[in-house]
């Protein structure tokens, strides 16, 4: 299969990018998306120069490697982030950018990459953005600080399965960063939810609970991310199925919390 590849190019934070056009050949229907990728990268070390113009006009060709995040490569981690033809992680569901395939485009199809577009994610390089900010929400409560004690006897502290169900689905959350990249508002509410979500269904978060979403939604609005106007395009998005159902409880425990003070 041969695609032409529409790239975002960005020397650095505060350069200026632009999309410049790359040409890739003979790349098989069962290459993931982020070894087609690969596949680019060499040809340019390769090669040295743009194997086509890079877009008409443009004297200034970027022939250095595309930068990139990728990680576990198994949809785990979250990290490879990429917008593709409008779409987070590209034209398939439920999957992040390295659980998709090749064969879900058309032969010479052309394909427009870019990074997250949302002011809680500069871009650094390329197609690489600081995604700082979400570990800057979890270190303002996502976690539990208070001595729970050791491991207790599964039976000990009985919780409702459909809870425990719940708390899980939400933990499934890889904090890629596709919610806030999609949500026309910039709004990272799914994340803040299911990390608020999966520990206020448990016991041992319920400590916490009203501290915990009052800080992480004050985080989220300081660095720069909208409110949640429920078009659900979050949800659609998101490659471990988050409900927004999580959104809800996030703001009755966050209304709780301000009553309480």
């Amino acid at each position: 299969m041969d695609f032409t590849l529409k790239i975002w190019r960005q020397k650095n934070a505060k350069s200026k990018g632009r999309f410049e056009t790359y040409q890739v050949k003979n790349i098989s229907p069962d290459s993931s998306f982020l070894e087609m990728m690969d596949i680019l990268n060499e040809q340019l070390v390769n090669e040295g120069v743009d194997p086509v113009a890079v877009s008409k006009g443009c004297k200034d060709k970027n022939t250095d490697p595309v930068a990139f995040d990728h990680d576990c490569r198994e949809g785990i981690c979250g990290i490879c982030s990429l917008y593709i033809n409008g779409r987070a992680h590209g034209p398939d569901d439920d999957i992040t950018t390295c659980q998709l395939y090749m064969r879900k485009f058309k032969d010479g199809e052309t394909i427009t990459i870019e990074p997250w577009r949302n002011r809680g994610f500069p871009v650094l390089k390329d197609l690489v953005v600081d995604r700082g900010a979400y570990d800057k929400i979890l270190q303002a409560g996502g976690f539990v600080s208070v001595n729970t004690g050791g491991v207790p006897d599964a039976n000990s502290i009985p919780v409702q399965k459909e809870k425990a169900d719940e708390s899980m689905d939400a933990a499934a959350c890889v904090g890629c960063g596709a919610c806030a990249a999609t949500c026309k508002n910039g709004s990272a509410m799914l994340f803040v939810a299911a990390r608020v979500s999966s520990l206020a269904l448990l016991p041992q978060g319920k400590v916490e609970g009203a501290r915990r979403a009052k800080a992480m939604v004050a985080k989220m609005d300081e660095l720069g991310f909208g409110s949640c106007t429920n078009t659900r395009a979050c949800e659609l998005e998101c490659p471990k199925q988050i409900s927004i159902s999580h959104i809800a409880r996030l703001n009755r425990e966050f209304l709780l919390a301000k009553l309480k003070d």
